[in-house]
Order: C-alpha cells, then sequence, then structure tokens
C-alpha cells in the first residue's frame, strides 16, 4: 500500500471550524480574577458527593473555582500531603541507600579509558584469530521429547564447539583484527535477535578464549577491551531478555526482589548459568559468568554477594600474570556495575594482584619476552591500565584505613614501582598529599631500570596540584622532586615533568622559586631548539605562571620570564601566548573583572543603537577575545540573528543592496562560529535557527548552506548525553530537532542543482544510516513524522509561507511529476514503517508495535485520501493492530473515533461513515 494521492486541504475552512462557539455568559458582579471568598463547609447529610452547605449566603452567589470544584481534595499534591510521615520516611531513608550504595558521577567510567587504551597499546605485528564455525542447529521435532531433543542438541552444538569446529585466521593487521572482532559482535546481536542463543554463546565462549592468547603481547590490553565490549553486549542481552519476561503484565520495577521474578524466568537465569557452567575451560567460563553477573538478581537476594568471591579465587587459577591482572579488572569493572557496596571482593582482587607480582619477574615471564623481543619496562607498561582500574575501583570513596592499609602492604612487596605509580593516581589526592615525603621515600626506594622515576614524581605532582601537603615539608617536596626532574635528559619527558611542578611551585612559593624553574626549563629546552616540539607543555607553564601572578611589575621582574617568553619562536604561537598575557592584564581592569565574572551580563549592555555596523563589529571582537567561552559564543551568535531580524524589520522585508549584504555578513559571522562549539545540540539548533533567519532575509544560497551543515552533523550525534551532570539517552532531543526541522522544510525552496525535495531526502538518509539505540522506534517515528510534511507539500496552497520567498508550491506549481516524486517518497516510507510492524511483531514487541501502528494511523487519517480503498484498508489494518493486544487506552480510541464521525458529517468527508463503521474497539485480555 502507498499513499496514491494527499487529501486536499482548505486549511482556512478547517481553522474557522476548530474555533469555538462564542456564548454569552453574564456574571453579574463576578470576575474570574477577583479574589473568592473561602468559607468553611459541611457536607449535607444524603446530599450527593460534593455537595456544600455555605456559612453565609453571599458566598454561595459566588461561581465554584473549576479547578478545585473538580479534584474535590483527591488532586496528587493533596493525596501525597496526607500520606502518613512513616511512609514518607521509608521512601527517604531507600533513597539515601541507594545513593549510597549507587557509584556516583565522580567516578571515572571505563568507557572514558576505553579510547585511550586503544590508542597507547598498538603493534605493527601480524595478529591471528580463532573463531567458531557455527552452524544453525535443525529444530526437534514436536512430541514428547521435544524439550529433551532440544537440550540434547544444544549440549551437543557447545561440545562441538569446544571438540575443534573452528578455523584460524592469519596475518591479520591490527585493523583487520579489531574489524573482525566487531564482526563478530554484530553476529552476536544478529545471533540473539534470530533466537539462535547457543551460537550466540559459541561466540562469546570463543572469543573469551582469545583472552588467553598473549602472542603479540604489546597488543593484548587492546585486545581486552574489544573482546569485553563483546562480553558486555552478551551481558546486557541475557539480562534483558530475562527482565523481559518478568515484565508481563507490568515492568519490574529498578528495585525488584526476587520474590518479584516469575517462575520461568528464574528457570530459563538458571540455565544461562547450567550452561555456563559446562565450559570445560577455566577463562572462558569465568569471563562469561563474570558478564551475566547481575543475573544473579533474579535467582537469590545474596547470588552476587556469593559468586564474587567464588570468580575472585577461580582467577588464581590462571598462569600468566597479564592475563590474570585483566581478568581482575574485568571482575572489578562487573562489580562497580553491579554491586558497587561490595568491596570485600574487590579489595580481595587486590591482595592476590600484589600475590602475582613475583611472577613478572619468573622464568617464563622473561623467556616470553625474549622470545617477543620486549623490554621489561614496556612490559611492565602492559599492566598499567588493569592495575589502575582496580586501584580505582578500590579507593572509590574507602575508608582512610583501608588505603593505609594498601600502601604499606605496597611498602612490603619492595615498593615495586608500576604499583606505586598506580596508587598516586588512584588514591584520592588529599590521602596522597599528607604522606607526601612518605611517598617521596618509596619513589627513592624504587628500581629505576624498570619504571622511571620522573613518571613517578610526575604522578606525586598531580596529586599535590589538588591537595596541598603540609606547609612545613612544601620545600622540602619541591627539593626532591626537582632533583630527579633535572637531570632527565630527553627533553620531551623533562618538559611533561617539570609542566606538572610548575603549578605547585606557582602555588605555594614566590616569584624567586618561580625565576629558578623557569631557569631550568630554558637551561633544558634551548639546546638543539628543544622548545619547537614542546610548544603545548610550554604555554602550560605561561598559563598556570598567569593564573596565580596577576601583578605585571612581579610578572616582568622576574628576570627569566622575557628570556622564557623568547623561545616562542612560531608566530601563531607567540600571538597566542601575548593574547594570554593581555587578557590577564585586561581582566584586572575593573570593567572586565566585572566581565570575567559575568560576561554574558557584559554583552547585554552594550549596544549601539541603530548603528547595526557598529554591533556587529563588537560581536567580531567579543568572538575572538572570548573564544573559549563557549556560552559567550552561543550568545553571540543569537545577538547576531537578532541584529539580521531587527534589520529586516527596520526595512520592512524590503532590503536594499547595503542592508542585503549586512543580512549576508550576519549569516557569515553565524555560519563560521557555529563550528567552534563543542556542544552537538547547541550547533544543531544554531544551525537550525540562523538557517530560519536568512530565509526570513531572503538568503536562499545562506539558508541552504545552514540547513545542508545541520544535516551533515547529525551522524555525530552520541547516543547519550550529560544532562545536570547524568547520562541520558539523546533520542528524545534528536527527535525534538528533526520534527522542528521538517517543519522548516515545508518553506524552503529546492535547490535547482539538486534536484526535488534534496534536503527531505538528505535528511532521511541520515536518519536511516544513523546508529540508534537497540530496540527503539525511533528512526520510524521520524519516517512517520515525514509523511505529513510530504502531505503538506502536495497542497496546492501551503499552510505557512515566508513572505518574498517562493516555496515549492510557487517553483513547481502542482507539477505531475513534482507530486509523482511526493508519492514515490512516501511509498518507500511507509513501506519502512510496515516493515519494521513486521519485525516488531516477529519479536514480539506487541506495546512497541501496538503504538507505531496507531502512529501511522494518525497521520493516514488526517493527511491521507481514504477514498482510496487500498489506503483505507491499510487504515482499518492499523487501527486493528493497534487495539489487537489491549494496549491502546480506551479514553483515547474513544475520542478518535467521535473525531472521526464528526469529520465524517463535513463535506467531502462523507467517506469517513464508511471507513468507522469498519473500526472496532477491542476489550483488554
Amino acid at each position: 500500500f502507498y499513499l496514491e494521492r494527499s487529501r486536499g486541504r482548505n486549511y482556512e475552512a478547517e481553522l474557522q471550524r476548530c474555533h469555538p462557539e462564542v456564548a454569552l455568559v453574564e456574571f453579574g458582579d463576578y470576575h474570574p480574577l477577583k479574589p473568592i471568598m473561602v468559607t468553611d463547609t459541611k457536607t449535607r447529610r444524603g446530599a450527593r458527593k460534593g455537595s456544600t452547605s455555605s456559612s453565609s449566603s453571599s458566598s454561595s452567589s459566588v461561581p465554584p473555582d473549576p479547578l478545585s470544584s473538580m479534584l474535590d481534595g483527591t488532586d496528587p499534591l493533596s493525596m501525597f500531603a496526607a500520606a502518613s510521615p512513616q511512609k514518607t520516611t521509608d521512601l527517604g531513608r531507600k533513597r539515601r541507600e541507594k545513593e549510597e550504595e549507587a557509584v556516583g558521577p565522580d567516578f571515572e567510567p571505563w568507557s572514558s579509558k576505553r579510547g585511550e587504551i586503544l590508542a597507547r597499546f598498538t603493534t605493527t605485528e601480524k595478529l591471528s584469530i580463532v573463531t567458531a564455525v557455527v552452524s544453525v542447529g535443525k529444530a526437534p521435532s514436536p512430541g514428547s521429547s521435544a524439550v529433551s531433543e532440544k537440550v540434547r542438541t544444544r549440549l551437543e552444538e557447545l561440545d562441538d564447539l569446544e571438540e575443534g569446529s573452528q578455523r584460524e585466521l592469519l596475518n591479520l593487521s591490527q585493523q583487520d583484527y579489531a574489524n573482525r572482532i566487531e564482526e563478530l559482535n554484530q553476529s552476536l546481536k544478529e545471533a540473539w535477535a534470530s533466537d539462535q542463543k547457543v551460537k550466540a554463546l559459541k561466540i562469546v565462549i570463543q572469543c573469551s578464549k582469545l583472552l588467553s592468547d598473549t602472542s603479540v603481547i604489546q597488543f593484548y590490553p587492546s585486545k581486552f577491551v574489544l573482546i569485553t565490549d563483546i562480553l558486555d553486549t552478551f551481558g546486557r542481552l541475557v539480562y534483558d531478555r530475562i527482565w523481559t519476561m518478568c515484565s508481563d503484565p507490568r515492568p519490574l520495577p529498578d528495585s525488584f526482589t526476587v520474590e518479584d521474578v516469575n517462575d520461568t524466568a528464574k528457570e530459563t537465569c538458571l540455565n544461562w548459568f547450567f550452561k555456563i557452567a559446562s565450559i570445560r575451560e577455566l577463562l572462558p567460563r569465568l569471563y562469561v559468568e563474570a558478564a551475566i553477573l547481575k543475573c544473579n538478581r533474579f535467582l537469590n537476594k545474596s547470588g552476587i554477594q556469593e559468586t564474587l568471591p567464588r570468580l575472585t579465587a577461580m582467577i588464581r587459577g590462571i598462569g600468566d600474570p597479564l592475563v590474570a591482572a585483566y581478568a581482575r579488572a574485568y571482575l572489578c569493572r562487573v562489580g562497580m556495575e553491579v554491586a558497587p557496596h561490595l568491596k570485600d571482593s574487590l579489595n580481595r582482587n587486590f591482595f592476590d594482584l600484589l600475590g602475582t607480582f613475583r611472577q613478572i619477574s619468573g622464568e617464563s615471564v622473561r623467556n616470553q619476552l625474549v622470545l617477543q623481543r620486549v623490554e621489561v619496562p614496556e612490559y611492565l607498561t602492559l599492566y598499567s591500565p588493569a592495575i589502575s582500574w582496580i586501584l580505582q575501583c578500590i579507593a572509590y570513596r574507602a575508608p582512610e584505613p583501608l588505603l593505609t592499609e594498601m600502601m604499606e602492604r605496597c611498602k612490603k612487596l619492595g615498593n615495586n614501582a608500576l604499583l606505586l605509580n598506580s596508587v598516586m593516581r588512584a588514591f584520592r589526592p588529599e590521602f596522597v598529599a599528607i604522606r607526601a615525603t612518605d611517598f617521596i621515600g618509596m619513589i627513592k626506594d624504587c628500581d629505576e631500570a624498570g619504571f622511571p622515576k620522573h613518571l613517578l614524581f610526575g604522578s606525586l605532582g598531580r596529586s599535590l596540584a589538588c591537595a596541598d601537603p603540609p606547609e612545613s615539608e612544601r620545600l622540602t617536596i619541591l627539593n626532591e622532586a626537582w632533583k630527579v626532574v633535572t637531570k632527565v635528559r630527553s627533553p620531551q619527558d623533562y618538559i611533561n615533568c617539570a609542566e606538572i611542578w610548575v603549578e605547585f611551585t606557582c602555588r605555594h612559593f614566590t616569584k624567586r622559586e618561580v625565576n629558578t624553574v623557569l631557569a631550568d626549563i630554558i637551561k633544558h629546552m634551548t639546546p638543539d631548539r628543544a622548545f619547537e616540539d614542546a610548544y603545548p607543555q610550554l604555554q602550560s607553564v605561561i598559563r598556570k605562571i598567569l593564573t596565580y601572578f596577576h601583578d605585571f611589575s612581579v610578572l616582568f621582574s622576574m628576570e627569566r620570564f622575557l628570556p622564557f617568553l623568547d623561545m616562542f619562536q612560531k608566530d601563531s604561537v607567540r600571538v597566542e601566548v601575548c593574547r594570554s598575557i593581555m587578557e590577564v592584564f585586561i581582566n584586572s581592569l575593573c570593567l572586565f573583572t566585572l566581565c570575567s565574572v559575568c560576561p554574558l551580563w557584559f554583552f547585554f549592555q552594550v549596544s549601539f543603537g541603530r548603528d547595526f555596523e557598529q554591533q556587529l563589529s563588537f560581536c567580531v571582537e567579543a568572538r575572538a577575545t572570548f573564544c573559549n567561552l563557549e556560552p559567550v559564543l552561543v550568545q553571540l551568535i543569537h545577538t547576531v540573528n537578532q541584529l539580521a531580524m531587527e534589520t529586516r524589520r527596520v526595512m520592512g522585508g524590503n532590503h536594499s543592496r547595503k542592508t542585503a549584504a549586512f543580512v549576508r555578513a550576519c549569516a557569515a559571522y553565524s555560519f563560521i562560529t557555529i563550528p567552534s562549539l563543542s556542544s552537538i545540540f547547541s550547533r544543531l539548533s544554531l544551525y537550525l535557527l540562523s538557517g530560519q533567519v536568512a530565509l526570513a532575509n531572503q538568503c536562499l544560497s545562506q539558508a541552504d548552506a545552514f540547513l545542508k551543515a545541520a544535516v551533515s552533523i547529525l551522524p555525530e550525534v552520541p547516543r547519550s548525553i550529560s544532562v545536570e551532570g547524568k547520562l541520558r539517552s539523546s533520542e528524545s532531543f534528536l527527535l525534538d530537532f528533526i520534527n522542528n526541522f521538517l517543519a522548516t522544510l515545508l518553506v524552503v525552496p529546492d535547490h535547482p542543482e539538486h534536484g526535488v525535495l534534496y534536503l527531505v531526502r538528505g535528511l532521511l538518509n541520515m536518519v536511516q544510516d544513523y546508529t540508534w539505540e537497540d530496540n527503539s522506534d525511533a528512526k520510524v517515528r521520524v519516517y512517520i513524522s515525514a509523511l505529513p510534511l510530504l502531505a503538506a507539500m502536495s497542497q496546492e496552497t501551503y499552510l505557512y509561507s515566508i513572505p518574498k520567498v517562493d516555496s515549492n508550491e510557487t517553483l513547481y506549481g502542482g507539477d505531475p511529476k513534482f507530486l509523482s516524486e511526493i508519492n514515490k517518497l512516501c511509498e518507500t516510507l511507509i513501506g519502512q514503517i510496515l516493515d519494521h510492524l513486521k519485525a516488531l511483531g516477529r519479536d514480539e514487541s506487541t506495546r512497541r508495535q501496538g503504538a507505531v501502528a496507531f502512529s501511522l494511523f494518525g497521520v493516514l487519517l488526517a493527511h491521507g485520501d481514504l477514498r482510496n480503498n487500498k489506503l483505507s484498508q491499510l487504515a482499518v489494518n492499523l487501527w486493528n493492530l493497534s487495539h489487537k493486544h489491549g494496549y491502546c487506552e480506551t479514553r483515547i480510541s474513544v475520542r478518535t473515533l467521535e473525531s472521526i464521525k464528526h469529520q465524517a458529517q463535513q463535506p467531502n468527508m462523507t467517506h469517513l461513515s464508511d471507513t468507522v463503521q469498519r473500526l472496532t474497539l477491542q476489550s483488554r485480555t
């Protein structure tokens, strides 16, 4: 079925019909804004509920408050206020307990480390990957033994996997390897979607086995990241499946208990754990069970608490210390996700990790490193992501006695430099700062060969930049640190460490010490013009000095300050540094001090009256000065758009050559400024808004550029965004933007060189290619929203237009070819929507299927010509589908039917009488 022709619309007549009927009401002395006298009332015996007797005759003449009389004291706020204090207290206590247990926003998530690990641990060696040759098993024949036959078949398939139905891919590059892992991830999702659960499990098991391979050891951390992505996907799929089984008829609450889980879900969950327990090899059994650790919530209250120690103990059976370290990291990662309050098992992981450090210097590891030609320092860095993550999990909100115990255990281990470095990075800066002298002593005892000491002092410096050590120890700390820093031979290593300690020096000492530090930096970075490769670090040094020294008389009295500036010999860098210095100088003045505190207030105060060109020049200068303040840039773009619209108002929409050039300059300003914004949704909304402003000012090519730019950055929209410090799905924001964009496209004329409806097609192509959330109907929601736009475009007269801008109604004038293109696009969109409805039916997502079907029904009813038999039948089918499973709200359905009956009474709409007879309400089952 397709939209053969949109229904012809008479917008003016429809608007008149929608106006409410005017009725004269005599209120006497009553006025809706006049205060109402509230009097004590009592219910009459035998009277209708809600009727009252007034204590004064005057109050009876006052019409009742329409809001109060309807609520009758049962509004949600009154009911909440009437709730018992004990219930409110219990809710507050439960909420506090949940907050104590949950991981807060101050915990750095694994996702923020993933990209860094993949970029850092790379290899040019050829890789190999062993994958399972997975076949789809035959469905068991019906009969009494069908279930047992199915179980036997699945067990045989798992045995087949472990007995060698595998193939090995050799000579893969790092990128090929990553691509292959991603293919396996997609295969896992496809197998799950097609109800091939054994195939999915096979993929996960085989991927877990890859984590035992350290043949290209430099790549192991990145391999861990790639493969645990698959494990995470598997864990989510299993959990969501069991969750769904518990959500019938009502969704399971987040704080559910075992008693809320039905027997079918429990049996399915237990079946998954039995399958995993049958895996013969230790490593895949460990990883796969850890991946679905959260599913223990469905079985018993203490399942996770009992399982974590057992999995922790299982890791002791892994012989390779590197493999064992990353297995512990994954267990900590899962543990923090599902049970952050169970710290005992996480702590045990750390203490077990300490015990494996002896293996690092063992003969088997040495032989492996010789075989792969890997030096010991390089090998030790491979442990860094795993150890740092384990320590971060343990140290998060940990009591001070535990941190102290961990520090003492590190001392007993012989002050392993790798471990010490991770400790200083993971522990709270306040903890490290107050014990800075102890940490310096531990650093001195470390072996220089295994891990350079300047890296250890760099980690210590980062903590001391956030927290202050005891005042009496600060000079000693600086001297001890600089003794090591100044001996670093590599200029790049030197400046990386010196940059960190500059802040500590500026924060706690005078210009004398800062001058000494600058002299040492000049001494190290001048030979062989090493400063040319360190401009970012040198600029950071300048910024830190300017942060703490605002008095220019003090700043320029440092004799090494100007020679330090002489190292900035690249023109662009020198200009940037001079600008930073001048900004500090300007901000020291009274007016700009106020501006730095509240720059938006400053811009609101600046006005040049009718001199719009001067106002635009001011905005250009302000953009250069405050290029790092995003709220200021956003306000500047709004100011310039407002300038363009004010110019249009002054000219009455009839631009002269001069004003036309000015509004084009405003558009150019916005087009140049918007890409510098980091917020993707700020860019999207400002591209659309600026395009609308350009269109209103008859700047068609500029409007076209804005709208194309908005479409082009849609793939950059992340799937989640931070809202008030919490990660939320970006889907609702994106849908709001697209609907606004579609509404704008009605008045945008097609570009003569790009074909019919090129912007609409471009937007829909981006929507098609965008990676939407799993189990989301957002894409088809966009398709449904696009249908009213296409129907509106097929009208002889458009619903709205822009003065002096010819829309497609004028360009095409109802040309049959144009209407044919619209019909083809409608046909494609409806085909996609119907395919999605079929897929939802296969997935048994009946609630979502009903909602989508009802939405499409509403669009066809409002915009389609239901005199077309095929379209009318499609509408009836969609109505029946939306009501098939009883999820459609009866109140909405009844109102819809009443609306259709009302429309059927209008001229040219009598055909709806036949349609409404075929629409029936189905009772809930």
